[in-house]
């Protein structure tokens, strides 16, 4: 029987893409004002800006979801017309989104065979699987063949976004935030495999990503955009944090005066007193998901006043029951909470009675009405007290002055306060519920992801406050998958995976190996504990 031979891929070598010119226009939006920037062949060259600054736009374009206004492309010095994705790909561009795309019902081979872009109607396996056989010897993150997608980890399944790329002879990849969901571990080891297939040749990409820890650790070149403008544009070795925050800000800019992501860890929080009683204090802790599992399972954990604990995990693992548990917004199936030494249940009620406020992920779903007006959502706190009450009638007036000095105190863009807040920004209407929340001086407050799509002023913006009321006296239980950012503003971390607390560490001297190791499932040491799981403690390295 003579031996099946693959059919062949022939080697793609990296494109050099020149975008020219480009230019777009959404109604009375100037998405993108002539705008150029050139990635080299084999260069790893990162875009940065300010949410709304045009990179979406910019790449969307270059890919042909968009067709600019004006503007021309050129691939390896020749001009090319891009219509559609269709034809982005047949110049070998791709780009791989922040949300994976693979199928999590098919195996690794069959999400791998539909990227191709001449597949047929119908596929010779036995020759498919031979090629796919010998792609993968060659391949920078080797999976098997035969994995299920669904069962595959995060980072595993941004592996197979990259391969996918691959294996349809991409030459030119642009990466949409590709390290948001993965470990340490796992963004260093994509981006280093990635940066590796760049200087052999076989890949030029263009990486938008917020983090200058992935700028100055990986890539060659960066520009920056700034409200549809090109502002800046260097050699990574050649500038500096400082000289990129001013770019995309459009301001002369310290870096220690923006968030983690930007700058490194902050100056360290003043010393919290170990003696008193936990202004949170949760014990064996149990909140079932929605197949009916423990998604927290035995979970317990202290906050004190003047403290902000940060919890860092991949997403999934209890981090979203564990605040809708402690908000009120999922029932707690087992366990003790109390506040400042006293049993606490999260009503309305209680939580007014103990000081208790959240900044929940995504607000405009989880922590405001659309359809109400900013005023309106601003007094959902204390709609029913004085001064907005006035018997059993709301004030209309009074709740309309609180409105507005609460957008002024906190630089809240709307057109008015009788503006619906789904109208405004991600980052005002995190700044309106950031108002409504510390209003009253909270002594606990549960924040989760605060700063999830927001650029680095509104971040830098929400960290002040966050740490103006750790200052203050409050409680801060800060639930991130930003590590940057828990390693910026928390005093302790705690990691979770599977519902339990995996690793515990001051931040101060927080080893990232155990940290990412943890978030990656393989410290839990509680995983099998049905009571309180065991902690591992850090210590300096």
């Amino acid at each position: 029987m003579s031996e099946l031979i693959p059919r062949q891929i022939e080697p793609t070598g990296a494109a050099k893409v020149e975008m020219l010119n480009f230019s777009k226009r959404f109604g009375a939006l100037q998405a993108l004002d002539d705008v150029s920037m050139t990635v080299e062949a084999g260069s790893f060259h990162a875009l940065l800006g300010e949410n709304g600054a045009g990179k979406s736009t910019l790449v969307k374009s270059l890919i042909g979801f968009y067709q600019p206004d004006t503007g021309s492309v050129m691939v390896d010095g020749r001009e090319r017309s891009i219509a559609s994705p269709r034809d982005a790909a047949a110049l070998g561009l791709g780009m791989i989104f922040q949300h994976f795309t693979v199928v999590p019902g098919m195996t690794v081979a069959e999400n791998l065979a539909l990227a191709q872009r001449d597949l047929g109607a119908f596929i010779d396996w036995k020759a498919e699987r031979a090629t796919l056989a010998e792609f993968m010897r060659s391949a920078p993150f080797p999976l098997s063949l035969d994995a299920r997608v669904a069962e595959l980890a995060a980072g595993e399944k941004q592996k197979l976004e990259i391969l996918k790329a691959l294996y349809a002879k991409r030459r030119f990849l642009v990466l949409d935030e590709p390290t948001s969901v993965l470990t340490p571990q796992e963004a260093d080891e994509v981006l280093g495999r990635v940066k590796t297939m760049c200087r052999d040749g076989i890949l030029s990409v263009l990486i938008i990503t917020h983090k200058f820890r992935e700028v100055f650790g990986f890539c060659d070149e960066v520009t920056v955009l700034r409200r549809g403008r090109r502002t800046g544009a260097a050699r990574v070795e050649a500038t500096s944090r400082d000289e990129l925050a001013g770019w995309m800000m459009g301001v002369a800019t310290d870096a220690t005066a923006l968030p983690a992501s930007t700058s490194g860890r902050a100056p360290s929080p003043p010393p919290v007193a170990q003696d008193t009683v936990p202004r949170l204090d949760v014990h064996g802790l149990t909140v079932l998901g929605s197949e009916g599992r423990r998604a927290v399972d035995g979970l317990s954990l202290t906050v004190r006043a003047g403290e902000i604990v940060g919890v860092a995990g991949v997403s999934g693992n209890g981090q979203r029951e564990l605040v809708a548990a402690l908000t009120g917004a999922m029932p707690i199936d087992g366990g003790e909470v109390r506040i400042d030494g006293q049993p606490y249940r999260p009503t309305r009620s209680q939580m007014q009675r103990f000081g208790v406020r959240s900044l929940p992920e995504e607000p405009l779903h989880n922590g405001c009405v659309g359809k109400l007006t900013v005023a309106e959502n601003l007094a959902l706190r204390n709609f029913d007290r004085p001064p907005l009450a006035r018997g059993a009638l709301l004030s209309r007036p009074a709740m309309r002055t609180q409105a507005l000095a609460q957008i002024e105190a906190y630089r809240v863009k709307t057109p008015g306060p009788d503006a619906p807040i789904e109208t405004l920004s991600g980052g005002n209407v995190q700044r309106a519920v950031l108002a409504r929340e510390l209003a009253e001086s909270p002594r606990l407050l549960i924040v989760a992801n605060p700063c999830f799509g927001l650029d680095f002023q509104a971040t830098a913006e929400i960290h002040a406050r966050l740490r103006a009321a750790r200052d203050g006296g409050a409680g801060v239980l800060l639930v991130s998958e930003d590590l940057d950012e828990l390693l910026a503003l928390a005093s302790r971390l705690l990691v979770l995976s599977h519902g339990h607390i995996a690793l515990e560490s001051p931040t101060a001297n927080a080893d990232i190996g155990s940290i990412g190791r943890a978030m990656a499932g393989d410290m839990h040491a509680g995983a099998h504990s049905d009571t309180q799981p065991q902690a591992l403690h850090v210590r300096a390295a």
